[in-house]
């Protein structure tokens, strides 16, 4: 299986690198795991001028990674799911892919070729530390797949 966790952020040195890294080996045992950060110049652009044209430099960048594998994307009004329910996404899969959207979110067009849109939950969080929460689900995800003893 292989996980692709896309994103629209600028690559740089944080403080959470270390648990991405972490996140990453313990699933890395179940799937092959990407973490792919994109910021053309056309997005950092598109910030200068209104969020709606933000929101469609966004799609236009992601959209060519929506043709492989099954399409899940973070957005605050998609369905809150459980643990539970998150490892059904992942269960029976080939490819996943993961798609964090910018400072201004996503249009709806992107939203409507997902297969699914999910939400962390109700709170706000920067992109880094949603990304943060993203890896430990999936590791939750994979254990409550296997029976593994971390979920409990």
């Amino acid at each position: 299986m292989k996980i692709n966790i896309i994103s629209i952020a600028k690559k740089e040195k944080t403080i959470y690198d270390p648990l991405y890294k972490e996140l990453t080996k313990m699933s890395s045992r179940f799937a092959k795991m990407q973490d792919v950060e994109l910021f053309p110049k056309n997005v950092a652009k598109a910030h200068t001028i209104s969020p709606q044209v933000s929101q469609e430099a966004y799609t236009n960048v992601l959209e060519p990674y929506l043709k492989s594998g099954f399409n899940i994307t973070l957005h605050p009004d998609g369905k809150l799911i459980d643990s539970f329910e998150f490892s059904k996404l992942l269960n029976d899969k080939m490819s996943v892919n993961f798609f964090i959207g910018g400072a201004y979110g996503f249009d709806d067009t992107f939203l409507e070729k997902s297969d699914v849109v999910i939400s962390l939950g109700k709170l706000t969080m920067s992109h880094k530390i949603a990304k943060v929460v993203l890896l430990e689900q999936i590791y939750r995800g994979f254990s409550i797949l296997s029976n593994h003893p971390y979920h409990k």
